[in-house]
């Protein structure tokens, strides 16, 4: 599959509140075309959320914003661009990274979650020295090597920071 140069097309959701910050790598394409993060039917990322929060889940993005909004999560990706094929994170390319600090200096962040080993990577190569992050597994309908019962397991570190 070719790679393509893919940019970041919606904004990050955080605000003065927001205590967690959980980053990907970058949108999918079928996040991309929803504009919002984790919209493939088959990710797991809403699913692991709503059952850390013991919520139900939204059926739109406005009340996915909201979810996150209310109970201090800030959702955003590693990356603002890069070379990538479909969805494949491992096939990521010329890599240029979001400006983080704009949520970490601006709220009261207690914690950085990663989703996935290369979101985790490449925030430990461009974010270094602004707070270690904690590396969940990845929610992706690829990532079949670990149970949802054991994801879950690893996601509720999450609510120890809210």
């Amino acid at each position: 599959m070719n790679s393509n140069r893919v940019t970041h097309e919606f904004p990050p959701v955080f605000n003065e509140r927001s205590r967690v910050l959980i980053l990907g790598t970058i949108p999918s394409p079928k996040s991309r075309e929803q504009g919002f993060y984790y919209m493939h039917p088959q990710n797991r990322f809403w699913k692991m959320i709503c059952a850390v929060l013991n919520e139900k889940l939204p059926s739109d993005i406005e009340g996915r914003k909201m979810l996150c909004l209310s109970y201090g999560i800030a959702l955003w990706d590693v990356l603002e661009s890069c070379e990538i094929s479909g969805a494949e994170d491992s096939s990521i390319k010329n890599a240029v990274p979001n400006d983080l600090r704009r949520i970490i200096d601006n709220c009261p962040i207690r914690a950085v979650f990663t989703t996935g080993k290369k979101a985790h990577a490449l925030y430990a190569k461009h974010f270094a020295d602004l707070m270690p992050d904690v590396c969940l597994p990845s929610t992706s309908p690829a990532n079949r090597t670990i149970s949802e019962e054991k994801m879950l397991e690893e996601y509720k570190q999450i609510a120890e920071y809210l």
